[in-house]
Formats: structure tokens, C-alpha cells, sequence
């Protein structure tokens, strides 16, 4: 009996940081209980995931060290709970970069459900400059292609790069960088394009021509919505200091693109941001960080207009990150980080919104961001949302 008795003690005592974690988990949720947490697997860094039409869930993740590391797929059929065994993405081992956050893997998902992704490669010895790599599934769906550079002619790289492809075989590499002239102020944003779903890439072109410049070490984000329209977030750096929010789109396949200005933030330094895209109920939605704070905004890319972008509830201060996601309802879930830095984790938070942009109950956050990580959201098929971090 003191046998069977110490040995319950050891199990129970075992079993209280599962217990606690799960506690702590469920206290995160808010009384609707419409948002789920995820860790992301294997203790991996940097998620990105998409639902795809089928109710499959497809996610990425960094592993490794900051500078040199790797990058893994794995997907959740529809109907299930659990991930596939993960999938190297890159072919030659620690050439994914984590470091400043905002470099990491890109995902997309287009014709027949076939899986494309993107990154920043690290610097090359001898000081050569940093690659923007690009791979995507084979035609088996059993391990990814060798991956490639795709910068044939534009330099520079820094803040991340970015994918999107749709359901025609488009398939876009985007990212900011120089051409014939150096520095911020003369910085572009660059697209390859691929008509054959990445089985080959068109040289890089300039996106726009108006002389906006890029933030140099802020992410970007590219995204093609379902009319198979594409649009990129990136930060501006006009004189040093205008760094501000643009959004490029194109209606003919990435041939030519238009340019709106979303939001101006004045500072001269490089605030080291992110963005991101989802599809809403009626339309694109994006959301992107101002001074501190997460904003979202409805979009309509082919009729330009002032925005009411609709901030995160609660007090503005470190929000760095957000991501969005929009279920069948027309609920929309902003979700972001609060106080990551440079080599600094922090904490998740999230609000949901009604059809009409008002914040509604369903509000939360939970420690547990590592450094050089954020979060990722997904809409599942039953109106609830899932994030990943």
C-alpha cells in the first residue's frame, strides 16, 4: 500500500505542470470559448498557417539557431486532430533565418491544394549578399523541391520577403531591395512571377515606380485573394522618417499594380514591423502596426478611399505583429504580440470583432511568445478560431 500510495504521489506530481498548463490555457479562452491555443510543434518558432478549401489546415514553423536554422510543413487534414510528421522545406540544412522576426518562412497554398514557400536565406560567407529562397511541393506531395533563389537582378535584402499563389498556377515571390541605387530611399518592392505553379520563375520587376522607398529591415507581406487579385503590405521610408503603410494590388495576374496609402507614421528608425492578409466575409482585410499599436482595416483595392482603421482594444504601448483571420460569420479575430523585441519573447493577446468592426466578448491572452517569435490564426470550418504559437 505505501508503495502504490508513494507511486500515486509521483504520478500526481507529475502531472500537475500538464495540469497546470491546461488550466492556464482554458482561463485564456474567454466565455464564448470560439478561440482555441495551439503550441506550435516540435518548439518551433515563427508559425505560419492557412485553412485551404478542403478544411486542411497547412502550417510551417523555424527550428534551430536564429541565424542558420530550418523550416518544417506540417497539415491537419480536415476531420482530424492531429499534424502530419513534418517535412524539411528547405534542402540544404540551416539556411533559414529567424533572427529580427520578421525574416522567417512565407506560406502559400494554390492550384490543386499544392504548397509554395519562401524565405530569407542567411548571409553567405565572404560577405556575398542574403538570398531570397523559394520552394515549393512536389508533384508526389511527399517532400519539398530543391529550393532556389529567386534574385536574379535586385540586391539588398533584409526585412522579409514573402509568397502568394492562386488557383490559376500563379504563383508570386515578393520582397524589398535595391536595384541601381543603394539605401532606403531608393528601395523597392520586387516581384518574380511564375504562370506554371513555381515550376520556373520570370526575372524579379519592380511592383511600383513611385519613389516610396522600403524600411529596410520591416517585413512585407503578399497575398492573393479569391478573385485571384494580389496585394502587398510593405512599409514605406520616404525621407527617413515617412514610414508608411502602402498597399499595392494588381487584377491582371501581377502584370501591373496600383498603389493606396494606408496609414503614416512618422520615426526615424526602422521599426522592425510585420503585416498580414486574410479574406473576409466581404472582401480583404489587412492589418498592420502604427506607433506602438495593431490596427485592421476592410480593404477595397479596386476603389481607393480614406480607411477607418479599427485599432486593438485596451491600452497601445509594445503591440508588435498582427495577424488576422475572418470566419464565415463575418467575425474577425485580430491577434498580436505584446512587448517581443529584439531577442525578447512576450505574451499573446487577441480580440474579436462583429460584422460591423465592434469588438465583441470574445477577447484574451496567454505568456509564452518566445523571442523571435509571434503568432499565427486560422478560421476554422465551425466559425471558431485557432492560434498558434
Amino acid at each position: 500500500m505505501k508503495l502504490k500510495h508513494g507511486w500515486m504521489l509521483f504520478v500526481l506530481a507529475s502531472l500537475l505542470p500538464v495540469l497546470a498548463a491546461r488550466v492556464g490555457a482554458q482561463s485564456a479562452h474567454s466565455a464564448n470559448g470560439k478561440v482555441k491555443l495551439l503550441r506550435v510543434p516540435n518548439n518551433g518558432l515563427q508559425p505560419q498557417t492557412l485553412m485551404d478549401e478542403r478544411g486542411a489546415l497547412h502550417l510551417i514553423y523555424f527550428t534551430g539557431e536564429p541565424g542558420g536554422g530550418d523550416v518544417y510543413y506540417v497539415r491537419r487534414d480536415a476531420g482530424k486532430t492531429e499534424f502530419t510528421t513534418p517535412l524539411r522545406v528547405n534542402s540544404e540544412p540551416n539556411t533559414a533565418v529567424a533572427a529580427g522576426t520578421i525574416r522567417g518562412a512565407h506560406l502559400a497554398v494554390g492550384k490543386n491544394g499544392r504548397v509554395h514557400v519562401a524565405w530569407n536565406g542567411p548571409h553567405k560567407s565572404g560577405g556575398h549578399e542574403a538570398p531570397m529562397f523559394y520552394a515549393r511541393m512536389n508533384d508526389a506531395r511527399t517532400a519539398f523541391e530543391t529550393q532556389r533563389n529567386e534574385m536574379k537582378f535586385s540586391g539588398g535584402l533584409d526585412g522579409g520577403g514573402s509568397v502568394a499563389a492562386d488557383n490559376a498556377g500563379n504563383v508570386y515571390v515578393a520582397w524589398h531591395g535595391t536595384g541601381d541605387q543603394k539605401g532606403e530611399e531608393h528601395r523597392r518592392v520586387w516581384v518574380a512571377r511564375s504562370t506554371d505553379e513555381g515550376k520556373t520563375f520570370a526575372r524579379e520587376v519592380a511592383a511600383w515606380n513611385e519613389p516610396t522607398g522600403a524600411c529596410g529591415c520591416c517585413g512585407m507581406r503578399a497575398f492573393a485573394d479569391r478573385q485571384g487579385r494580389v496585394h502587398l503590405l510593405y512599409r514605406a521610408a520616404m525621407e527617413s522618417v515617412n514610414r508608411d503603410m502602402y498597399l499595392l494590388s494588381s487584377d491582371n495576374r501581377g502584370q501591373r499594380y496600383s498603389g493606396v496609402l494606408l496609414d503614416k507614421w512618422k520615426i526615424n528608425a526602422c521599426p522592425m514591423s510585420s503585416a498580414s492578409f486574410a479574406d473576409g466575409a466581404n472582401g480583404l482585410l489587412a492589418a498592420w502596426e502604427t506607433e506602438g499599436q495593431v490596427y485592421f482595416a476592410a480593404l477595397n483595392p479596386n476603389k481607393p478611399q480614406p480607411l477607418s482603421p479599427i485599432p486593438a482594444t485596451g491600452v497601445a504601448g509594445k503591440r508588435k505583429h498582427p495577424v488576422i483571420a475572418a470566419n464565415a460569420n463575418g467575425e474577425t479575430l485580430l491577434v498580436w504580440t505584446e512587448g517581443t523585441g529584439w531577442k525578447k519573447g512576450g505574451s499573446l493577446a487577441w480580440q474579436l470583432y462583429d460584422t460591423q468592426g465592434k469588438p465583441v466578448g470574445e477577447k484574451g491572452e496567454a505568456a509564452g511568445i518566445p523571442a523571435w517569435s509571434l503568432a499565427a490564426v486560422v478560421a476554422e470550418k465551425d466559425g471558431s478560431f485557432t492560434i498558434i504559437y
